[in-house]
């Protein structure tokens, strides 16, 4: 008796152990990965200064009428030989310097629209480059590098007045040892005027080059 209940019992079960082997697992659901959002589109520059090379990253997605207007000045030469001319030293390691035409008008182009940092989520980060301006709508060929955050340069909705800001339009990604060494760079006692005597560059930091890195 004891050996054909051994026998039955090995019966029932060895369909279900054959059903087991012919059936695969099923994989526990897996929710799909969000695909990857793609980085806004950039070019790179390089100028070639009297002390050393710097790179710059330019946002031609984010801020493109800002960045455009520094590739016309790159891709025309028009900033070939002009100069670091200003340094504006709050501490060490802080604050920004500034290069451009400085109103030559045989390098100067059209004023560009204001791309506010609000529009463009580009900030005023350490290494930034943006571009000057008087009233909005106004920049031309004057463009400022900062060092160390400088979001008081931001677009600013709740501050009264112009509260637009500048258009930064990029940053260093190589170099910034070479914008210190322009920041610590000696400054005329008596060149300048206004707020801006006591910090021109005297002598000048020499751009022998910008051009579009490939």
């Amino acid at each position: 008796m004891m050996i054909r209940r051994t026998l039955l019992a090995a019966a029932l079960l060895a369909p279900l152990a054959a059903f087991a082997q012919t059936v695969p697992p099923v994989a526990p659901a897996v929710a799909p990965t969000p695909a990857a959002t793609p980085k806004p589109a950039t070019q790179k520059v390089a100028i070639e200064t009297s002390l050393g090379r710097i790179v710059l990253e330019l946002e031609t997605e984010r801020a493109p009428i800002t960045a455009r207007n520094f590739l016309r000045y790159a891709d025309q030469r028009r900033l070939d030989g002009v100069g670091f001319y200003r340094s504006v030293k709050v501490a060490d390691k802080f604050g920004f310097v500034q290069f451009g035409v400085e109103g030559n008008p045989k390098r100067i182009l059209p004023p560009i629209a204001h791309e506010p940092t609000t529009k463009t989520g580009v900030k005023h980060v350490n290494g930034a480059i943006s571009t000057a301006r008087l009233a909005p709508g106004s920049a031309r060929g004057e463009f400022t590098i900062s060092v160390g955050d400088q979001t008081s340069l931001d677009a600013n909705p709740s501050a009264p007045g112009d509260n637009l800001g500048y258009a930064a339009f990029g940053k260093v990604v190589e170099g910034m040892d070479v914008i210190w060494k322009i920041l610590d760079a000696p400054t005329s006692p008596t060149r300048g005027e206004g707020v801006m005597k006591g910090q021109m560059l005297e002598p000048r930091i020499k751009v022998l080059s910008a051009r579009r890195v490939p």
